[in-house]
């Protein structure tokens, strides 16, 4: 069986405009096995997955499952789990944390206001390093087993970051992914030394484009711009730039990058599911790929 990961790297797939959306992230500590489902297939209860699942539809919260990398402790399943709240909205990012002994606590959260970046003081701010969150879930797509479990138990012996694996941010076929928080800017194809790179970057505030996938708040031809329009520039705060959606033009997509000191770009998407035939994901038949390309970036007055 090929490798999903192997076959995009081979035919060079661009990792721009990949990243999954969502505003604000959820994230609950859940050791042990995971399932291709994770929130209703590893030993959290799958009625309390369900349920985080279905109160977070539709507001913009991702919920993921994390775990430290490694063996677990032979305790860890009676130990209050950990929990991160990010919302990665520019200029109103943030980053909170809280334990909870039962997820049903969870449950309690006003879905729609964390969406809207309202944490209504739950949790405490976070103040560590930068947190590094590698998708290591091999039930799901063994390329994130084989490539991602390796780089979180790198990161997590090599200090620097705060290293987590997490169940599933997208794009198999990019691995090993990765999700840097409280930004949400995501990475594909990525290595202990980028993310060392990307976690400095952070820390000094600077983003890092190299291998970024784009930054999980915009929709994918967002993201596709936001990194255009940076790459152009060389911006590189991480909160300098907003997306707005301008429309469609045939088959593209219009969409406008505005900069906090007022300058503006249109820039237009082509997004075309005739790119080279590539498994989704390992197992999968060969497929065109959605494929989203920058075609023009053009001053607004």
């Amino acid at each position: 069986m090929s490798m999903c990961a192997t076959a995009s790297w081979t035919r060079e797939e661009p990792l721009a405009g990949t990243a999954a959306t969502a505003i604000t992230w959820l994230l609950l500590e859940q050791p042990g096995p995971w399932g291709p489902q994770a929130l209703t297939g590893s030993r959290l209860d799958p009625v309390i997955g369900d349920a985080l699942e279905s109160a977070a539809r539709g507001t913009g919260v991702r919920v993921a499952l994390i775990r430290r990398p490694g063996r677990p402790a032979a305790d860890a399943a009676d130990r209050p789990r950990r929990v991160y709240l990010a919302h990665t909205r520019p200029g109103h990012s943030w980053l909170r944390e809280l334990r909870v002994r039962d997820p049903r606590q969870l449950l309690a959260l006003d879905f729609t206001r964390l969406g809207a970046g309202e944490h209504d003081g739950t949790g405490d701010p976070y103040h560590g390093d930068p947190l590094a969150l590698v998708c290591t879930n091999g039930r799901r797509d063994r390329c994130c087993a084989l490539l991602g479990r390796p780089l979180a138990a790198e990161l997590a012996a090599g200090g620097g970051v705060s290293a987590w694996e997490i169940t599933h941010i997208g794009g198999h076929r990019f691995a090993p992914t990765l999700l840097m928080l409280p930004h949400g800017y995501a990475y594909g194809r990525a290595s202990a030394p980028l993310v060392k790179e990307v976690a400095t970057a952070l820390r000094e505030g600077r983003v890092v484009t190299r291998h970024c996938r784009g930054r999980s708040v915009w929709d994918r031809p967002g993201q596709a711009a936001e990194l255009a329009v940076r790459e152009l520039t060389g911006e590189e705060s991480p909160d300098a730039f907003t997306v707005e959606a301008g429309g469609t033009q045939g088959a593209a997509a219009a969409v406008t990058v505005r900069h906090t000191d007022g300058r503006r770009w249109a820039v237009t998407v082509d997004q075309a599911a005739d790119g080279p035939a590539l498994p989704a994901s390992c197992g999968a038949a060969p497929q065109p790929q959605s494929r989203i390309t920058v075609t023009a970036v053009r001053p607004l007055p």
